[in-house]
């Protein structure tokens, strides 16, 4: 099982996971040449996706989707609610299927577990992908943790964890109060401190990897994100992987 990210942050997402003969991508916010430009970088043609699992209807999740699936004829899932309140963007592809927030899944040799977030969004779920023997969390876009996320988390041998702003830059940046409210509100996103107290509440004995990622390239930093999550591990800065926006990460081995 191995894993890549494409990009992550608010101009556009997308992870790639893959084992066996099964390869997803999680989020699709790029266009369509945009996208496969960026799966020419891990060594992927767009037709070697088997699915795109969505997980929100923002446009840095979706946006990218109707024209990259519809062009490549790769299948879609979505809960029934992001589907709802995708304001007919998916409308008439031939291959879009739903499911419940709650409900796990398979795809090929991939078992996806949606795990359910407060998000500002109508179903908002990440997830948990597994091959059967290991598990990579996946967890974004989620404005504070639960015990059904940190339960869901738990155990898992490889995290791609928000690390969106740093509390006090984005207090002191000029984004207008209303936006900064929303940012580091419930249902908005985790800052660095929230993301370390929901790592450091995680049993963490298998994990090999973990990566911070979706970061504010105007109210955070790496070297930010990083500390954090290493003072919740106990482990050195440069261990903790980074998922940017220009590059994503390449292929980490599970």
């Amino acid at each position: 099982m191995r894993f890549a990210s494409i990009g992550s942050g608010s101009e556009g997402n997308g992870l790639v996971v893959e084992a066996g003969g099964t390869r997803v991508m999680i989020d699709c916010g790029f266009g369509v040449r945009a996208t496969a430009t960026r799966l020419a970088r891990l060594g992927l043609e767009p037709m070697s996706l088997d699915a795109i699992l969505i997980t929100h209807e923002h446009s840095d999740h979706i946006g990218g989707v109707p024209a990259f699936a519809g062009r490549h004829g790769i299948a879609v899932w979505a809960t029934f609610g992001t589907l709802s309140n995708a304001n007919g963007r998916l409308a008439g592809m031939d291959r879009v299927y739903g499911f419940d927030s709650h409900d796990a899944f398979a795809i090929g040799d991939l078992a996806i577990t949606p795990v359910p977030v407060p998000h500002d969004a109508r179903e908002p779920v990440q997830f948990v992908v597994s091959d059967g023997a290991r598990r990579l969390g996946v967890l974004t876009d989620v404005g504070a943790s639960t015990p059904h996320v940190e339960a869901a988390l738990s155990g898992c041998d490889a995290l791609v964890l928000e690390c969106n702003h740093d509390l006090g830059l984005l207090a002191a940046s000029d984004y207008p109060p209303a936006l900064k409210a929303r940012i580091a509100g419930r249902f908005g996103h985790l800052c660095n401190e929230d993301a370390a107290a929901l790592l450091s509440r995680l049993d963490t004995s298998r994990l090999k990897h973990i990566v911070a990622a979706h970061l504010s390239q105007h109210n955070n930093t790496p070297q930010m994100a990083r500390a954090a999550l290493a003072g919740a591990l106990g482990c050195a800065g440069d261990w903790i992987g980074l998922a940017d926006q220009a590059e994503g990460f390449d292929w980490r081995e599970l």
